[in-house]
């Protein structure tokens, strides 16, 4: 009986314990996955990291939950990078929670645009045809995709906890040195793996969502804006017919969209279709499987 009570005991001390710990973290949010990634590589134990887009979800058609919006209340910094629902949805964030510091991250690095490929559409005027280029211009967001950008933006995510929680600052500051030295050696495997000399490495993608990946590795990213919509069939022969004068040798699809059009092209012009996930968790891991893949095809 006496051993009951014991190991009883223990386990309310044990329960308690973690309580107290969690109790003790610093909270936080994130947009995306791979951002909970960078900020627990610097904040470690002593912080607690919510995540609102969660894993198979568009940060373009995110809207949060009730429970997302309960732990955003208690969040101290919001840590966000620039994705489409940030837009409608962080100063709601904000009247939500006058306390919630949010702190921009995207806006330490220098933006690409993030240009849709362009397409020719006809209108009829009175009987005759005009065509105009749509091109839209807008700041990719996808700054995470380039290792050494991440290595800026995360120096931003190290100050930013250091001012709220100082106590802890020296953890922060070489918890950051830590992970700049595996980004460095990330970077240098990308390089390594992209510097075979006279190959040009040419990929397309449905969502131009590798520009900064591709621009950091002097890869060349071919774009293809569908709206999440699959192409007409005369889109199609536009797209096989770029494909073909690029000599793309590979089609980055997404997980969360269909295959069935990125496999049409990939048969017609001789490419393989390759799965990448620029939302994926195991964000250093994913990069060298992308560039492995990539590599692999040329």
């Amino acid at each position: 009986m006496r051993i009951l009570k014991t190991g009883i005991l223990m386990t309310v001390i044990t329960i308690l314990s973690c309580s107290m710990a969690a109790a003790g973290q610093l909270q936080t949010t994130v947009s995306i996955v791979p951002m909970k990634y960078f900020v627990k590589k610097i904040g470690g134990d002593n912080i607690k990291v919510n995540i609102m887009v969660k894993p198979g979800s568009s940060p373009a058609t995110y809207e949060p939950q009730p429970k997302q919006m309960a732990n955003l209340s208690k969040s101290e910094i919001y840590f966000a990078i620039g994705v489409p629902f940030e837009k409608a949805w962080l100063p709601r964030f904000k009247s939500a929670n006058k306390k919630l510091e949010i702190v921009h991250l995207g806006q330490t690095v220098i933006h690409r645009a993030m240009k849709a490929h362009v397409h020719e559409h006809e209108e009829h005027h009175h009987g005759h045809q005009a065509k105009h280029h749509e091109e839209p211009h807008i700041k990719d967001p996808h700054v995470w995709l380039s290792p050494p950008l991440v290595r800026t933006i995360c120096q931003k995510v190290r100050n930013t906890l250091i001012e709220h929680d100082p106590a802890n600052s020296q953890t922060y500051i070489d918890n950051y040195l830590k992970f700049a030295a595996e980004i460095n050696k990330l970077d240098s495997d990308l390089l390594e793996i992209f510097s075979k000399k006279g190959t040009s490495f040419k990929f397309m993608v449905y969502h131009p969502s590798w520009g900064y990946f591709a621009d950091t590795y002097g890869l060349t990213q071919i774009p293809i804006e569908m709206e999440g919509k699959d192409p007409s069939p005369k889109e199609l022969a536009q797209l096989i017919d770029l494909a073909k004068k690029n000599s793309a040798k590979a089609i980055f699809v997404q997980p969360q969209f269909s295959k069935k059009s990125a496999q049409t092209i990939a048969d017609s012009i001789g490419a393989a279709v390759l799965v990448a996930n620029p939302l994926a968790e195991d964000w250093a891991d994913n990069l060298r499987r992308t560039a492995a893949a990539l590599a692999k095809k040329h």
